[in-house]
C-alpha cells in the first residue's frame, strides 16, 4: 500500500489461478501484493471464465467454483459482483482485443478505481492501472 493512500487491487483470472495453483508464477511484486494487501478482490467474472474454460477442456484446474470462492474468503479476497454500470462502460472502452472477460474486469477496475494485478500484455493498453 502506498503511504497515506488506500489502494485497491483486483486480481485478473490468471493471477487468481496462480495464487491457488502456481504461486511461483506470480511476479515478486504480485506475491507481495497478495500477501500484504488488505483490499484485494477478484471479479465474479473470473469465476465465470474459469468455469467455461474447465467445461470446454481449455483449463486443467481441479477446483470447483464453490471451492475457489471458499478459498478466496479464507484469504480475505473479496468477490465483487457484476454491475450493469460496468457492462455499460464496456461500450466506451477502445476495441484493442475482443476478450469479453478481460473487458469486464477492466470496466470493473475503472468503476471501482482499482489496480489490476495481471501479467497480461494487452490489458495495460487500456485506460486502466495495472501491476505485475
Amino acid at each position: 500500500m502506498l503511504q497515506g493512500i488506500h489502494v485497491k487491487y483486483l486480481l485478473d483470472t490468471s493471477a487468481l489461478l496462480y495464487v491457488f495453483s502456481a504461486p511461483s508464477k506470480l511476479s515478486a511484486r504480485a506475491r507481495r501484493i497478495v500477501r500484504g494487501e488488505k483490499d484485494l478482490s477478484v471479479s465474479i467474472v473470473s469465476f465465470w471464465e474459469i468455469a467455461i474454460k474447465q467445461s470446454i477442456g481449455k483449463l486443467q484446474f481441479s477446483m470447483t467454483i464453490p471451492e475457489l470462492e471458499s478459498l478466496c474468503q479464507e484469504r480475505n479476497i473479496k468477490v465483487i459482483g457484476l454491475e450493469s454500470s460496468a457492462i455499460e462502460l464496456i461500450k466506451m472502452l477502445p476495441t484493442i482485443h475482443g476478450d469479453p472477460f478481460d473487458r469486464l474486469i477492466i470496466a470493473q477496475a475503472r468503476m471501482k478505481d482499482m489496480i489490476i494485478v495481471t501479467s497480461d500484455k494487452v490489458m495495460p493498453q487500456y485506460p486502466v492501472k495495472t501491476v505485475w
